[in-house]
């Protein structure tokens, strides 16, 4: 067995070790117990994924891929999700297929069919629907984009395969979440609320009441001339802007003031159809100060965060 300090590393590979203890190391408290600060595991980047990257070119998967910056072995977006955007071209089949217990597609435009077995959901621009990780053949009518997360990074760090579906492939139209966002806009309560969106359920996840057991999405607006106050939480997201105006952007920083404003924010100016990243832990707030409705759709690890009991999320409130 080998003691690993700053000192002495390479104990780790010295000296005749038999096949049990050839891989038992052993660390002093302090050069370990925090492997984040260290840099040992790297932080997740803010990173940004303009809508250039599906608007030509034939059908194809475009991997929204952070691994290398993560030391992922996968692709990845996030240490536990992968995101992509999807191009489909009229008549040309696309299949995809992923080691994964949740998948969530949002329809950035266009309309299509995705045939999962013997089922076919017929989409169209501004639906949303979840597969339980199974392969699905997609088809579009006409030239359509995809924003397509899935929780394979999550698989394939635990080293384990998708052993049963935990949910049935569920379709989220576009005229019922409109419906239920305006009612959530007129309820007389919306401007004392930290936020006026929708969260997408799933009975099978009551405990949760997320979309997935992993898998958290929300879709929202942000009235004209608004600022949304800052929160923060400890799932990534992985945020689809869906329609937005100049002026719309979000500041994201790791610390506040004492007047609630971020210290030191860095400026993500919104785009419609684009998405970026937004660490766990840090700061962020929306503003749209644009003459429209902007509107957004964060998709996060925060089923499975709320499940471990360490999503600790947390608002600013102004009269704190």
């Amino acid at each position: 067995m080998s003691t690993v300090t700053r000192e002495t590393a390479a104990l780790a590979e010295s000296g005749v070790q038999n096949s049990l203890t050839r891989d038992a190391l052993l660390f002093e408290y302090s050069t370990a117990a925090d492997p984040i600060s260290s840099g040992t595991t790297p932080n997740i980047p803010l990173a940004e994924f303009l809508s250039d990257l599906y608007a030509t070119g034939p059908s194809r998967i475009i991997p929204l891929d952070l691994s290398a910056a993560l030391k992922c072995t996968a692709p990845a977006t996030g240490p536990s999700l992968a995101a992509s955007f999807i191009r489909l071209e009229d008549g040309t089949p696309l299949e995809t297929r992923a080691n994964a217990t949740s998948e969530l597609f949002y329809v950035i435009q266009g309309s299509g069919v995705s045939k999962v077995g013997e089922q076919e959901i017929a989409w169209s621009q501004g639906d949303f629907f979840t597969l339980p990780g199974t392969a699905a053949q997609h088809r579009s009518n006409d030239t359509a984009v995809l924003y397509w997360v899935n929780d394979a990074p999550l698989l394939e760090y635990l080293g384990v395969e998708r052993k049963q579906a935990r949910f049935t492939p569920t379709h989220y139209t576009r005229q019922d979440l409109a419906k239920a966002l305006q009612h959530a806009a007129d309820d007389p309560l919306a401007p004392t609320r930290s936020r006026v969106s929708l969260i997408l359920g799933n009975p099978n996840f009551q405990q949760t009441m997320t979309v997935t057991h992993v898998l958290w999405a929300m879709y929202g607006l942000i009235e004209p001339n608004t600022r949304q106050l800052p929160h923060r939480h400890q799932s990534v997201a992985l945020d689809l802007i869906i329609d937005a105006q100049p002026g719309c952007y979000t500041l994201v920083g790791t610390e506040l003031n004492d007047d609630g404003a971020i210290r030191n924010p860095t400026r993500v100016d919104w785009k419609s159809g684009s998405a970026f990243v937004t660490p766990p832990g840090y700061w962020h707030e929306h503003r749209n100060e644009s003459g429209a409705r902007a509107y957004l759709t964060p998709i996060q690890d925060a089923g499975l965060h709320t499940y471990l009991r360490t999503l600790d999320i947390t608002f600013y409130k102004e009269d704190e």
